[in-house]
């Protein structure tokens, strides 16, 4: 198990804003089953998908600006990560996370 800090959006506004307008990257949380973009973003970010375990479902690394990630809609936990923290974490494919939040 791997335990990751995050905070979680709690509204549409926060959802659609998530991380534009941030200096840097934090970890975020976000719930919803249509997909993430990276419009408007100074900075890569790392991504995963889990299911309603927290089981890790699917990976992005280092999704640059200007991209849209989509996944199976059956799913609705994301995280939203500094580029780089899946690989420093070793985080895998069917790892369960532990999410903190904050």
């Amino acid at each position: 198990m791997i335990t990751l800090s995050a905070r979680e959006t709690k509204n549409i506004q926060e959802k659609v804003v998530g991380l534009i307008g941030k200096k840097e990257p934090e970890n975020l949380l976000i719930k919803t089953h249509f997909g993430i973009h990276t419009f408007g973003l100074k900075f890569p970010i790392d991504v995963l998908i889990l299911d309603n375990k927290n089981e890790v479902v699917s990976i992005k690394k280092s999704l640059k600006p200007y991209r849209i990630f989509l996944w199976n809609p059956i799913y609705e936990k994301v995280i939203e990560l500094p580029s780089g923290t899946i690989k420093n974490k070793s985080i895998a494919m069917h790892d369960t996370i532990d999410i903190k939040l904050t």
